[in-house]
């Protein structure tokens, strides 16, 4: 038989299921608050990983400081109050190519009837560092 499709494997992969597991122990009273338990994360994650989270995380704090930063699903995350605004998702959590920043369903970057809603990062200049601070402020109302 020629062109026999392979298999998809069924349910959650051993990443998925552990980002789950983090996010119950966040509900749960663990590490879901604080600044602290992000920096934890962070120092966690494999190089180049690492050097992107420090320098995204140094990025949105200095951009909106109010955003108060958090765990979520065991990743980077930034909230205004109880919201969700954005988190950071190294490339090394899910194996995937590259990391991502992400903004959730909160953040203000509505433009017409479509918008992108998570980026790409595989290195950061300058010009990338700019459309992060300016992401971030328009997430929040502030641009």
């Amino acid at each position: 038989m020629a062109g026999k499709k392979p298999e998809k494997k069924k349910g959650l992969s051993k990443e998925e299921i552990a980002a789950m597991k983090e996010h119950m122990q966040e509900l749960n009273g663990g590490k879901a608050d604080g600044g602290s338990a992000v920096l934890e994360k962070i120092a966690e994650m494999p190089e180049p990983d690492r050097t992107l989270g420090k320098r995204i995380h140094s990025l949105i704090l200095s951009s909106v400081p109010s955003l108060s930063p958090r765990t979520w699903y065991g990743m980077p995350a930034y909230y205004k109050g109880d919201k969700l605004i954005c988190f950071f998702q190294n490339a090394s959590k899910f194996k995937a190519r590259y990391a991502t920043l992400g903004f959730s369903d909160k953040a203000n970057l509505d433009e017409g009837d479509m918008w992108p809603t998570s980026f790409a990062v595989n290195k950061l200049t300058l010009a990338e560092e700019k459309r992060i601070a300016a992401l971030v402020k328009k997430a929040v109302g502030w641009g």
